[in-house]
C-alpha cells in the first residue's frame, strides 16, 4: 500500500514539474514576443509639388484730392470708369470686376493734422478689384498699367493693403497622390534603416498625416506655389 502511494506521489510530482517547465517556457516565449513588439522605428516621408495659382485677386487703388467735395466725387467716378473700361478691354468680364466705395478724408475735421494741412481739404482713395481665375491675364495686364497713367489715372503702389494675391484652391485634387508619395518615401527610409540594423521591417504600428502647407515658391513669383506635406509612420522591427 505504501509502495502504491509512493508511485502516485512520484507521478504527480513528475506532472507538476512538467507543468511548471511548460508554463515557464510559455511565459518566456510571451515575454520575448512582447519585447519584440517594443522594437519600432518612426520615420517621416515628404511630398512636394510646384503648382500654378488658379485664382488672382488684383486690387487697383488710386488717390484723388480737391477742395470741393462734389468735384472730388465726380473725378473719382470718372477715373473708376476709366479703370473698368481698361479691364474690360483687356479681357475681364463685368462679373470679375468689383468697385469699392471710396474712402474720403476731410483734413479739416481731423483732430490733428500738423502745421501743414496740405493744399487740398479733401482726399479720397478708390479701389477697383479683380477676382478671377485668369491668372496669366492678370499678370499680363499688370504690365500695362502705364496705359492708365496716359489717361490721367495714377495707380498707387502695391503696399501690404493693396497687394495682388495669388491663390491655389485645388488642393483636394493633389491630396491622394501626395499622401501616397509621402507614405512611400517613409517606407523607403524605414526599409533602409532596417537593412542597416540587420532587422526586418514589420507592419505599421501607427501613422499620422501632417498638415498640408501652401506657400509662394519665392518672393518674385507669388503665382507659383509650393505644396508640401509630411507623413509620420511608425513600423515594427523584428530579427
Amino acid at each position: 500500500m505504501s509502495e502504491k502511494r509512493t508511485k502516485a506521489a512520484f507521478v504527480l510530482g513528475a506532472f507538476l514539474c512538467l507543468g511548471l517547465a511548460l508554463l515557464g517556457y510559455l511565459v518566456s516565449a510571451s515575454v520575448l514576443k512582447i519585447k519584440a513588439l517594443d522594437r519600432t522605428i518612426t520615420v517621416k516621408g515628404l511630398s512636394e509639388r510646384e503648382v500654378q495659382a488658379n485664382v488672382a485677386i488684383w486690387p487697383i487703388p488710386f488717390k484723388e484730392a480737391d477742395n470741393d467735395l462734389n468735384t472730388l466725387a465726380t473725378r473719382i467716378q470718372k477715373k473708376n470708369a476709366v479703370i473698368v473700361d481698361f479691364l474690360k478691354k483687356n479681357g475681364f468680364s463685368e462679373s470679375e470686376i468689383f468697385t469699392s466705395a471710396p474712402a474720403i478724408t476731410d483734413r479739416l475735421a481731423q483732430d490733428y493734422t500738423g502745421a501743414d494741412r496740405g493744399m487740398f481739404r479733401y482726399s479720397g482713395t478708390s479701389t477697383i478689384s479683380v477676382y478671377t481665375d485668369k491668372v496669366d491675364l492678370v499678370r499680363r495686364s499688370m504690365k500695362m498699367l502705364v496705359d492708365l497713367g496716359k489717361q490721367g489715372v495714377a495707380v498707387s503702389g502695391q503696399d501690404y493693403e493693396f497687394k495682388t494675391t495669388f491663390l491655389f484652391t485645388r488642393l483636394n485634387d493633389l491630396k491622394p497622390a501626395m499622401i501616397e508619395e509621402a507614405t512611400k518615401n517613409a517606407r523607403e527610409v524605414a526599409v533602409k534603416f532596417a537593412q542597416d540594423s540587420k532587422s526586418t521591417l514589420g507592419k505599421i504600428r501607427s501613422a499620422s498625416q501632417g498638415q498640408f502647407t501652401i506657400e509662394d515658391r519665392d518672393a518674385n513669383t507669388p503665382y507659383i506655389k509650393k505644396v508640401r506635406v509630411v507623413s509620420t509612420v511608425e513600423y515594427y522591427l523584428s530579427d
